[in-house]
């Protein structure tokens, strides 16, 4: 068997998504980060770990369809425009910090982008890769169902 080296890894992930709908109303979607299961894949259930309720210092805790439970802080926030956060626990990684931004396109339409820096844990590239395919179909199913959700 061939001894397959471990290392860590750095990669990147971005997805961007146009919605038929005002950026107001996308942003009251987003902005409710504990309102994930109405639209992220796989997401059974988010609860809130900090009394804030939303921007800088909101935490949450995500509770995905297979188990696994992911930590997140919001590190960043613009009204309106985007939120920064962080994973803390729960994912196969040293660090992972993530934006969603939302632009105005014109006044029905909105420009949605979801993008993440992240750093693995030991592992060999293939797994690294898989890593980084998973979290990308991630983000890309999840803003599907978003502009379908909020295209009704």
């Amino acid at each position: 068997m061939k001894n397959i080296m471990k290392m860590f890894h750095t990669g990147t992930i971005k997805k961007t998504i146009t919605i038929k709908a005002p950026k107001e109303k996308v942003w009251v979607k987003l902005s409710n980060i504990v309102g994930l299961p109405s639209w992220a894949s796989d997401v059974k259930k988010t609860t809130y770990l900090s009394k804030k309720r939303r921007g800088i210092g909101t935490i949450r805790s995500i509770t995905f369809e297979g188990g696994n439970i992911v930590e997140e802080h919001v590190i960043g926030w613009k009204n309106g425009e985007y939120f920064t956060y962080i994973a803390t626990e729960g994912l196969p990684l040293r660090a992972y910090v993530a934006t969603i931004s939302i632009k105005s396109k014109n006044k029905k339409s909105s420009h949605i982008t979801w993008q993440s820096y992240l750093n693995s844990n030991k592992m060999s590239t293939k797994q690294f890769r898989g890593v980084l395919s998973d979290m990308g179909l991630f983000y890309q199913t999840s803003l599907k169902n978003l502009k379908k959700n909020l295209e009704r």
